[in-house]
């Protein structure tokens, strides 16, 4: 299906129809600086729709086909330095995570498959794509502890109604990553009967990353760094994907409570209603934290608590963690006072997360020379969501030198709660009652 792009955004985005045997896809381009250059790449828009699993990964394969060739490259490269494990022997034992996921998300391993078909690559290559969190770990086929190297290094959070003047809730995050994989990034837009719409900003060919969904659930995601040699579990960006999925909060919660995880996740997850609760994962026991006065600010390090298995010995990974949270605190505490319309707290969301103190590695970070060439972190995306009107805002790059831009659809677009095949809509339910 062929869908239009929003007026407000026709002047950023051109737009591609790529047709194959199985439909008609969307992508929407546009073009941005890498960090720390000059030169500029491709920021592709791409929307998927439809029932069945495996079309919707064709569709998304074929869109992003060439972004899928250059993130391989990247993690052949990086993740045998991270395992010991020659790239082919990743893949040849990729498939271990087949069993570990097909009970609890068969589809999503069917998206994979279909993604696999649309990209030309092969399903291990796909499944090893969406496990690079593990990978990029150490070993996670062996039940050793996994090295405490940085991925995933972001600052997130959450401004509720009672924290600005516009009574708006709003979720984001600087997404700080490997600088190799920063012309990677996608915009997807994930339509499918019975479910929210999804739309989140990923690597090529992962199911998900960061993002929000139809229902007004949002889900920003940080590395914390200790692994806990737990063996093969259900890969982060499956549970990510599935969260996003979820028709409410309830639902959000128990799949990450739930799915048994190898490595610690923080996830935050904010609900247009004005809820919003961080969740510091681990393959034991969950840590918890809610807002203060509507706002919560996370970083790479535990803040709710440390789990007993490092409590003694625990530093953490990113160091620049440590300040980056009460910098971004310090900025959005301004939309409080300040935050009298959308622009004005875009603008003061745009400068606290554009923060330099400490550079290079800093709320905004810029590539570090003094770092391997695979280990070089910048910001490659921060987002802006306004849960209230279902604006998706993103840079395409550092936020220092790009501004927010709109993406081509609105979070509502798709179905709400009043569509959700399984439960009633609470005012249905009363004025049946009454």
């Amino acid at each position: 299906m062929t869908r239009p792009v929003d007026s407000d955004c026709s002047n950023h985005y051109r737009q591609t129809n790529i047709r194959s045997e199985h439909n008609e896809q969307t992508v929407r381009v546009k073009s941005r600086p890498l960090p720390g250059a000059t030169s500029v790449s491709q920021l592709p828009t791409i929307d998927i729709s439809g029932a069945d699993a495996r079309d919707r990964g064709r569709q998304y394969g074929e869109g992003a086909r060439s972004l899928i060739e250059r993130s391989l490259a990247f993690y052949a490269e990086s993740v045998p330095r991270a395992t010991g494990l020659p790239w082919a022997e990743v893949l040849e034992r990729a498939p271990r995570w087949v069993p570990v996921i097909e009970p609890i998300a068969p589809g999503l391993l069917d998206e994979v498959r279909g993604i696999a078909e649309g990209s030309g690559r092969t399903f291990a290559e796909i499944l090893a794509l969406n496990s690079r969190g593990e990978l990029t770990r150490g070993n996670p086929f062996e039940d050793t502890a996994a090295k405490e190297e940085r991925d995933d290094g972001c600052t997130s959070f959450a401004i509720l109604q009672q924290a600005n003047p516009l009574g708006h809730v709003w979720a984001g995050q600087n997404w700080d990553l490997w600088a190799g994989v920063a012309d990677t990034v996608v915009l997807l837009r994930v339509s499918q009967p019975g479910k929210p719409t999804v739309i989140g900003h990923v690597e090529a060919g992962q199911l998900a990353r960061h993002g929000a969904n139809s229902a007004g659930l949002a889900l920003n995601a940080n590395g914390l760094g200790a692994g806990f040699g737990s063996g093969l579990s259900v890969p982060g960006t499956f549970v990510r994907r599935m969260v996003l999925e979820s028709w409410d909060m309830y639902d959000a919660l128990q799949v990450v409570f739930n799915a048994r995880q190898s490595l610690s996740s923080n996830l935050l997850l904010t609900h247009r209603e004005g809820f919003a609760i961080d969740v510091e994962t681990t393959p034991g026991r969950h840590g918890w934290m809610y807002p203060t006065d509507g706002l919560l600010v996370h970083g790479n390090h535990f803040q709710a608590f440390v789990p007993p298995q490092l409590n003694e010995t625990y530093k953490p990974f990113s160091v620049d963690s440590l300040y980056r949270v009460p910098r971004v605190e310090e900025g959005l505490r301004q939309v409080r006072r300040d935050g009298t319309t959308e622009k004005a707290v875009e603008t003061i969301v745009q400068t606290t997360m554009s923060d330099h103190f400490s550079h290079p590695n800093a709320v905004c970070q810029h590539v570090d020379p003094r770092r391997h060439e695979l280990d070089r972190y910048a910001t490659i995306v921060s987002s802006l969501v306004d849960l209230t009107t279902g604006t998706y805002r993103l840079t395409p790059g550092l936020p220092c030198s790009n501004s927010y831009q709109q993406a081509p659809w609105n979070l509502y677009d798709g179905p709400g709660l009043s569509d959700r095949p399984d439960v009633d809509d609470p005012a249905l339910s009363l004025a049946v009652a009454g």
